[in-house]
């Protein structure tokens, strides 16, 4: 989701892990199962590394998932350091082989 917000970076981290903590969250194992994870995966040109916070996200070039879904909101979007678009960063990915799309709603059983 793109979002404009009056918060700064540290102020929406602090608002996503409340909302995680809201959501039944906790303190875990990293990329284990979790009801909600919120990532922050870019800031307009703002660039921060600090171990609670990175910005753009450390891994944000190499997920498919981060990238598709963003490409379909903000393809022209430039990414820091270099200034990549988002379009550049997922067409540098390759091919989708594997990658099933699926919609957000589901049907009610019938």
């Amino acid at each position: 989701m793109l979002a404009d917000t009056r918060l700064d970076p540290w102020q929406l981290l602090g608002l996503a892990k409340a909302l995680e903590l809201a959501a039944g969250r906790k303190p875990a194992a990293r990329f284990g199962p979790r009801p909600l994870d919120i990532d922050l995966l870019f800031f307009d040109d703002l660039q921060v590394d600090e171990p609670e916070l990175q910005i753009p996200h450390p891994r944000l070039r190499q997920r498919r998932f981060f990238l598709a879904p963003l490409a379909e909101l903000a393809a022209d979007q430039s990414i820091p350091p270099d200034g990549e678009t988002v379009a550049e960063l997922l067409a540098a990915l390759g091919d989708e082989q594997g990658i099933e799309k699926i919609g957000w709603r589901q049907e009610p059983p019938s």
